[in-house]
């Protein structure tokens, strides 16, 4: 990460040296670099993919054996292109 520092010079008003620290900003690119980095998800953690996986299984299974029991219609697969 890059750093970006401006000096006042000694006739330079506040609102100038603002403008110009918001230009090496926008030169050096660190800002675009953490406003992309916002919506970069985490990889998951082993334990939390196997307690997907086995909250998945646990549902199908109850999905199955509510077919088998008549309480609910099995889905027909989807037929033609996407």
């Amino acid at each position: 990460m890059i750093n970006v520092a401006v000096e006042k010079n000694a006739a330079e008003s506040g609102t100038s040296t603002l403008r110009r620290f918001t230009k090496k900003m926008q030169e050096s690119g660190v800002l675009n670099r953490v406003r992309g980095n916002k919506y970069t998800l985490r990889t998951l953690s082993h334990y939390k993919k196997k307690k997907g996986t086995l909250e998945k299984i646990r549902r199908q299974s109850e999905r199955l054996t509510l077919i088998k029991l008549g309480k609910i219609q099995p889905v027909a697969p989807r037929t033609g292109r996407r």
